[in-house]
């Protein structure tokens, strides 16, 4: 055997701690903006309450509950707080950060580089109500429009009382907290799910393994709605998680989560038969780079099963650029990456992670379609 090669550019040596470097940090804030949810949500509830304070007090009179709703509020935040310190608990062990994790305070940042951002904390209160849509009773509809669609497709190409499911390999790039990856191992697929997101992460971390029985947490996702509530009770509400049992799988299933950017982390070319997108492709810098991995790591003869809009997420975002294609374009990428489409409906009405109750709501008129990918004698090879 060779000897390894030793010789390093010096700048390349930097390149790679400065990485490590910003990972660790990274890492280290959204530990702290979990941690940190009780403080900074409280600060809100305290502007409020002064503000209260200084209004007439024949305006007071007015609002004789109002002081009582905010209690409640508050109460609400704490609850919260009590959940998410369970899910951060012991994730440097499984995340391999355990530096990163015992650098971390317990309700304040160590540094200013891990000071989490307003940002952190917006993707934290995103990510409890993405236990409503995914984990929840309260988020069936959002699922039978989003996801039953699709794993209905799937199905109809790869019938589990046909064929043997444990070898049909489905990747569900882009999958939160899990449950469309987990609905698909539940059927016996081969399902792996990709996220990107240490939120996301954390969270179906805690829901796929440390959850042992149904309905036994509670969370107030949308206490921090404080605009376009019927009542205050609708601030308030509560829903309750896992709503199945997440450990009721096949014997023959295999189901994992991978971490990393998609674009990343899959580079062995046809690998899997069925690639699985929901809500998904529009988070690209550059959407044709999703398309052209998809056909990639898709087999000669694989499907992929497409739901969601255009949101593109870096779309007029500060200090990012990206390119936003209209569906039609990307209709015809897809194409002339050599997919065949086989479905394709329009303009369905689709939900994400909505709450239901509030005076304000968007719907998405989705895209769903079915692809392709032709085997070799197909492609005139």
């Amino acid at each position: 055997m060779d000897a390894p090669m030793v010789k390093v550019k010096v700048e390349e040596i930097n390149d790679e701690i400065d990485v490590e470097s910003q990972e660790r940090e990274h890492f280290t804030r959204i530990l702290n903006s979990f941690r940190s949810y009780r403080t900074f949500c409280q600060r809100r509830v305290t502007d409020t309450l002064r503000y209260y304070e200084g209004l007439p007090t024949h305006h007071k009179q007015l609002i004789p509950n109002f002081l009582q709703h905010l209690t409640h509020v508050q109460w609400c935040i704490c609850e919260n707080y009590d959940v998410l310190k369970l899910i951060i608990q012991d994730v440097e062990h499984i995340f391999e950060n355990k530096q990163n994790a015992a650098n971390a305070g317990e309700d304040e940042p160590t540094s200013k580089a891990t000071l989490p951002k307003i940002s952190d904390m917006d993707k934290l209160k995103s990510t409890l109500r993405q236990f409503v849509r995914d984990w929840s009773t309260d988020g069936q509809a959002e699922r039978d429009v989003c996801y039953t669609p699709v794993i209905e497709e799937i199905v109809k190409r790869f019938p589990p009382e046909s064929c043997d499911s444990s070898q049909v390999s489905i990747l569900v790039p882009g999958a939160g907290l899990g449950r469309l990856a987990f609905e698909f191992a539940k059927r016996g697929y081969n399902c792996q799910g990709n996220e990107f997101s240490l939120y996301m992460l954390f969270s179906s971390n805690f829901v796929l393994n440390k959850c042992k029985e149904i309905n036994n947490y509670t969370l107030y996702p949308w206490v921090h709605q404080w605009t376009n509530n019927l009542r205050n009770e609708d601030q308030v509400r509560a829903i309750t998680f896992p709503d199945v049992d997440t450990s009721d799988l096949p014997e023959n299933a295999s189901f994992s989560m991978a971490a990393g950017n998609f674009l990343e982390v899959y580079e062995d070319p046809a690998v899997f038969d069925c690639v699985v997108t929901v809500f998904f492709i529009d988070t690209a810098h550059n959407i044709i780079a999703y398309v052209e991995k998809i056909f990639e790591i898709l087999k000669p003869g694989g499907y992929w099963v497409n739901m969601g809009p255009l949101l593109y997420h870096y779309a007029d975002m500060p200090n990012e650029v990206s390119i936003e294609l209209a569906y039609e374009d990307v209709r015809s990428v897809i194409e002339k990456m050599g997919f065949v489409f086989e479905m394709e409906k329009k303009n369905i009405a689709s939900t994400y992670t909505e709450n239901p109750a509030s005076m304000l709501t968007h719907t998405y008129n989705s895209v769903m379609f079915v692809c392709r990918k032709p085997v070799m004698k197909e492609e005139g090879q």
